[in-house]
């Protein structure tokens, strides 16, 4: 229970967040026949906003009114949601270059949108039991326990074998034998005493080794929940990272510019996030991971080939070949993505 419970919690977190940077024009307000003075700045006004602060005409007194605030800021369900998540969907191109080209008021903005369903992923992943594994012990600092034990065993053999040496009499053959074996054996003591006495270098840089790579060598699973943790709060780092890559590809192309790269990044990484949130409740259902896979295998890459020929007014051979090179750099930027992450958790 007290994942479902994190997981409520964690969708309205985002869906607060999203609330947060999505303006409120169109909202809903009672109709206002007569001119009002704004209860708020004083200003006299006819319509269902004031045109100076833009506070509702209609100020409500009632439970129900706090309940339907509740619902609407919560789960901004609304005329938005619903114009925005078919577009999303099926014809992301087209979402993307309306948006760019000025449909504002009547889509969900890209950032709100995103936060919304990073949140509510994360969330789902909770509640289906997606999360880091706490059980990989204390890590590879277990190796120095295995090498204690090695250095432990090898004692004993010396030990044994010189009991066994002053047992036996000057000019027993087998006291040459013996003494051949200690001198291995010793040297090989010796060699595990200074390895296990240096200093860990991976990198030959003191603060990386000891620091960063330090934490990670020591405790995984504690760096695995904190790389968890902090995946969707430093989400947003995706975008910025994206759209460097995806402004060299139309660099010779004056007329896109880097805002419509970050819409087409921002929406994009939308659908992939509410595809895993589908991705993730098939997986739930038995026989239903191979469905999951599939589904992922071919939505991923059409949907994104569709939004980068239709938002971008591409041929199929242009499109195409972007797509590919926006494939191979999607690599590149969750790999520096998780490196910063790894970073961050060590702090």
């Amino acid at each position: 229970m007290s994942g479902l419970g994190d997981s409520i919690g964690t969708v309205i977190e985002g869906a607060l967040l999203g609330r947060a940077v999505e303006p409120g024009a169109g909202a809903a307000g009672a109709h206002v026949a007569e001119a009002a003075t704004c209860a708020n700045c004083g200003t006299i006004f006819q319509g269902h906003f004031c045109p100076e602060c833009g506070q509702k005409a209609h100020i409500h007194r009632s439970l129900a009114a706090i309940g339907h605030d509740i619902m609407h800021g919560v789960l901004h369900l609304d005329g938005k949601l619903w114009e925005t998540l078919p577009l999303l969907t099926f014809k992301p191109g087209e979402l993307t270059r309306r948006y760019i080209a000025g449909e504002r008021a009547k889509f969900v903005s890209p950032m709100a949108m995103f936060l919304f369903t990073v949140f509510a992923m994360f969330a789902v992943f909770q509640m289906v039991g997606i999360s880091a594994p706490t059980d990989l012990g204390t890590g590879f600092s277990d190796s120095a326990s295995g090498a204690s034990v090695f250095q432990t065993n090898i004692q004993e053999q010396i030990t044994a074998l010189e009991k066994e040496r002053d047992g036996l009499a000057k000019a027993e053959p087998r006291r040459e034998a013996i003494d051949g074996e200690l001198t291995i054996l010793r040297r090989i003591l010796g060699n595990s005493d200074r390895a296990e006495s240096t200093a860990f270098t991976a990198t030959g840089i003191t603060w990386l080794d000891e620091g960063i790579i330090g934490k990670w060598k020591k405790n995984p699973s504690l760096m695995l929940y904190k790389l968890q943790s902090n995946g969707y709060k430093f989400s947003w780092l995706l975008i910025p990272l994206s759209v460097p890559f995806l402004w060299l590809m139309f660099a010779w192309r004056r007329q896109f510019k880097a805002y419509d790269h970050a819409i087409f990044v921002t929406y994009s990484l939308s659908f992939m996030s509410l595809l895993f949130i589908v991705m993730s409740l098939l997986s739930t259902i038995p026989g239903g991971s191979g469905w999951a896979a599939l589904l992922f295998f071919v939505a991923a890459p059409l949907h994104l080939y569709k939004q980068l020929r239709h938002a971008y007014g591409l041929s199929r051979f242009s499109a195409f070949w972007r797509f590919l090179i926006l494939l191979f750099c999607s690599q590149i930027v969750l790999m520096i993505f998780l490196l910063i992450l790894g970073v961050l958790g060590a702090f």
